[in-house]
């Protein structure tokens, strides 16, 4: 898939130049093991998941200012995961980081990192 098909919206405003965006889901393992046996039994424990988006550095762009806006606030924000064109998924999260770099003739780009606070939600 292009990654132009995926695209973020922060409060439904599409994040302006996206360059890439990274999901990771995650369960952590809780350790069910006993004296009784050396193999290790484990089962699922804390589910999390997290978003990374780059995108090109517009200091104007309103979806940049409100991510910026709720970092410094310590604000959840909404984000959709849209798919060709559809929304898909949308969750709450928590800007944990934004990253801006400034390289010498090179283009200004901006990276940010995202916490999704519950689960995503399907949108129907």
């Amino acid at each position: 898939m292009n990654g132009a098909d995926v695209l973020i919206l922060v409060d439904g405003v599409a994040v302006g130049s996206q360059r890439g965006v990274t999901f990771d889901e995650m369960t952590a393992e809780r350790d069910e093991s006993s004296k009784d046996s050396r193999a290790k039994i484990v089962g699922s424990g804390r589910y999390s998941a997290t978003v990374k988006l780059d995108a090109l550095y517009v200091p104007d762009d309103a979806s940049y200012l409100t991510l910026l806006d709720a970092m410094r606030t310590g604000t959840l924000v909404t984000i959709s995961r849209q798919d060709d064109g559809v929304e898909t998924e949308e969750a709450a999260a928590l800007i944990t980081s934004i990253s801006e770099s400034f390289p010498d003739q090179d283009t200004a780009t901006v990276s940010i990192s995202l916490t999704i606070s519950g689960f995503w939600a399907a949108v129907s």
